[in-house]
């Protein structure tokens, strides 16, 4: 019986060790998913975002230029008032450019938590897109069925002093296909902040993917916001002088 008893809270302190740790076929699970997303190397696309309110709701179509996780451009296509707009990332530095008051600028990285264009999403999200693979250590935290398909579901947690917003993030990711079909914000203190759904999985540029995100804030009742990729292209050439301040201001 002492035996048994030892064994089992030896078992328990080994699965204890094995989920405090990051666990590298966890980060490997998470990088499949993010680079079949973003593209290995860049990507270009077109963008809608529904932005919902109680009481009002907008539509923002924009373009986006992305070469990795350090350089980012996005240029507002719609509407008519906001068309023009926009906004650069270069590694750790952030710009946006309103032709309404011909001025370039730098955005602080406190910034970052806030809304991007008045919607759910925040600059961080849209704009810094931090590295969910090198900032973030990967743990396995279990399997779950997510529109049918078996996902595994692996929690995130920041690096010590990686530029992230969150506090924690959770993301469930299919088996096979490496498809990110749900994930979960936490802040500091471990509350839920928001949650995003992908669905509407198509084939874009040969790769089987999600089109329609919606994100929902959780404690914000009536709020969501839904963004649905037009098109895409994956690894196409591009180089980094392509984001620049001065394309900033003359992209179209």
């Amino acid at each position: 019986m002492n035996n048994l008893l030892h064994t089992s809270f030896l078992f328990l302190g080994m699965l204890c060790f094995v989920q405090a740790y990051p666990q590298p076929a966890a980060t490997g699970i998470v990088k499949k998913a993010d680079d079949k997303m973003r593209g290995e190397k860049s990507s270009e696309s077109t963008m809608t975002m529904e932005i919902f309110r109680p009481t009002w709701s907008r539509a923002v179509s924009f373009r986006s230029w992305s070469l990795g996780t350090d350089y980012s451009l996005v240029l507002i296509t719609a509407p008519a008032k906001e068309k023009g707009q926009s906004f650069l990332k270069r590694k750790n530095e952030m710009w946006s450019w309103n032709p309404a008051i011909n001025r370039i600028i730098k955005l602080p990285p406190s910034m970052l938590a806030q809304g991007w264009m008045g919607s759910d999403f925040t600059n961080d999200d849209l704009l810094n897109q931090s590295s969910i693979v090198k900032d973030y250590t990967h743990m396995f935290s279990g399997n779950e069925m997510i529109y049918g398909k078996d996902c595994h579901k692996i929690t995130l947690v920041p690096r010590e002093d990686a530029p992230v917003v969150w506090g924690k993030v959770v993301l469930w990711i299919s088996k096979g296909d490496y498809l990110q079909l749900k994930a979960e914000y936490y802040d500091e203190d471990d509350y839920l902040v928001k949650t995003e759904t992908a669905s509407e999985i198509k084939t874009m540029d040969g790769r089987i993917i999600p089109t329609r995100y919606e994100l929902i804030p959780a404690e914000k009742t009536g709020n969501r916001t839904v963004l649905t990729l037009n098109a895409i292209r994956f690894n196409i050439p591009m180089a980094e002088n392509f984001f620049s301040q001065q394309n900033l201001k003359n992209i179209r």
